[in-house]
């Protein structure tokens, strides 16, 4: 038996823990450089806003509504999501983690009938000692238990804690979950469905395995089985990701070619950071960096560079010499550039790598060092150790746009939140 831990509306809900006077206020939260929405408050749903939206389309919005914006701030996010986690796993002998803000747990040792009590009081207990509001599904499959948290995001009447373990509780529900909503249904497997005339998750479960096998892969075939309450997917099991990216827009255009390689070594630890999260390894890195395409009155250059490594690899040490080489080569002079990032490619599992004969660099090595080095910036916090073409403090703050930036009230003393008595 499963339960889904969803945190809801996750960096609105963060920002309000230390501002509590925004509790029932419209609050959003912008991406990076402050240039869309990448989380909204229910109020700032119910006004139309979607994901994504550019901030200066609805600047008119933001200001009749009073809507209060705020930067992004993954270290107070993921300081908050540790704290979160932890307290979870006092409740299971199996947490896990599935993104920054969900995670499934086994509550094998409970009877049916006191699940949803139990979950309602680890609801209660998030929201008391965390301050973020927390949504359980609870269900034998986890697309299940994925489907159970939905309602209880969606209808205050279940406490927060929703169950769907019997034959009556899963067609019901089912049948009033959209197709589009279920957990491993892309986009493409959507237009499928669409022309099957497939409308909600119960239709889907209702289909024979004969045409699922012939309309499926894998993957949806596994879907269509735990909407029947057979468990089978596994958290390991879930695709890799093919291709990783970090970039950004800077506030004004840099020229300076050592601003824009710190930017990109950043950019590059991090899509790293990501790749060693999910245990792989790529052989494939494109770097590009441009000018904006508004201006015309400054030189335009799109520098983009391929960059095939010896061997597939998520050692950041190794692949900076190739980035540098790679940016120093294509670089020029004078072009203010808006916009640079890293893109990661041929991503393959890390642990049946195939070494090549002539390979004459001592991996073994690098790898105790890569992993020294995670464990430092793990126990004494991120990018506590970085190597020196990364960018300063002072760099970042000069280059991104973060006007909107809440303090780290968890992570930085500096930063506390101090009360007056």
């Amino acid at each position: 038996m499963y339960a889904l831990v969803d945190c809801n509306n996750f960096f609105v809900s963060c920002e309000r823990v230390f501002r509590p006077d925004l509790e029932g206020k419209p609050v959003l939260v912008m991406s990076g450089n402050d240039g869309c929405v990448i989380a909204r408050s229910n109020e700032v749903k119910a006004l139309g806003i979607g994901m994504g939206t550019p901030l200066f389309r609805i600047r008119d919005i933001i200001e009749r509504e009073h809507i209060t914006c705020f930067s992004t701030n993954f270290s107070l996010y993921g300081d908050i999501s540790s704290r979160i986690m932890s307290l979870l796993s006092r409740h299971t002998e199996s947490l896990q983690q599935y993104s920054i803000d969900e995670a499934f747990l086994r509550l094998d040792h409970l009877n049916p009938d006191e699940c949803k009590p139990y979950c309602e009081r680890i609801v209660r207990e998030i929201r008391s000692g965390i301050g973020v509001p927390v949504s359980i599904g609870i269900a034998h499959t986890k697309t299940l238990a994925k489907v159970a948290s939905k309602f209880a995001k969606k209808h205050t009447g279940y406490n927060g804690a929703c169950s769907i373990l019997t034959d009556e509780q899963r067609v019901k529900a089912l049948s009033l979950f959209p197709i589009e909503d279920v957990w491993g249904i892309g986009r493409k497997n959507f237009n499928k469905m669409q022309m099957a005339g497939v409308r909600t998750a119960l239709d889907l479960a209702n289909h024979d395995e004969q045409w699922v096998s012939n309309l499926f892969s894998r993957p949806g075939i596994a879907t269509w089985q735990e909407l029947r309450g057979v468990d089978c997917i596994e958290l390991s099991d879930l695709p890799e990701k093919k291709s990783i990216t970090v970039s950004r827009t800077f506030a004004s255009g840099i020229t300076d070619r050592r601003v824009i390689e710190s930017m990109l070594a950043d950019f590059l630890v991090s899509c790293c950071e990501k790749l060693r999260r999910q245990r792989s390894v790529c052989q494939q890195m494109t770097i590009f960096a441009m000018s904006s395409r508004f201006r015309t009155d400054t030189p335009g250059h799109y520098l983009s560079s391929l960059v095939s490594l010896p061997q597939p690899t998520s050692n950041v040490q190794e692949m900076l010499e190739y980035m540098l080489t790679a940016f120093r080569r294509e670089y020029r002079y004078g072009v203010p550039y808006k916009r640079a990032g890293i893109i990661l490619s041929q991503i393959s599992n890390g642990n049946v790598v195939q070494r090549s004969f002539f390979d004459e660099r001592d991996r073994e090595r690098d790898g105790r060092i890569q992993v020294a080095f995670d464990a430092v910036n793990h126990k004494f916090g991120r990018n506590r150790l970085r190597y020196a073409v990364q960018s300063s403090a002072e760099v970042r703050k000069d280059n991104f746009r973060l006007e909107h930036l809440s303090p780290r009230y968890t992570t930085s003393l500096d930063e506390i939140m101090t009360i007056k008595v």
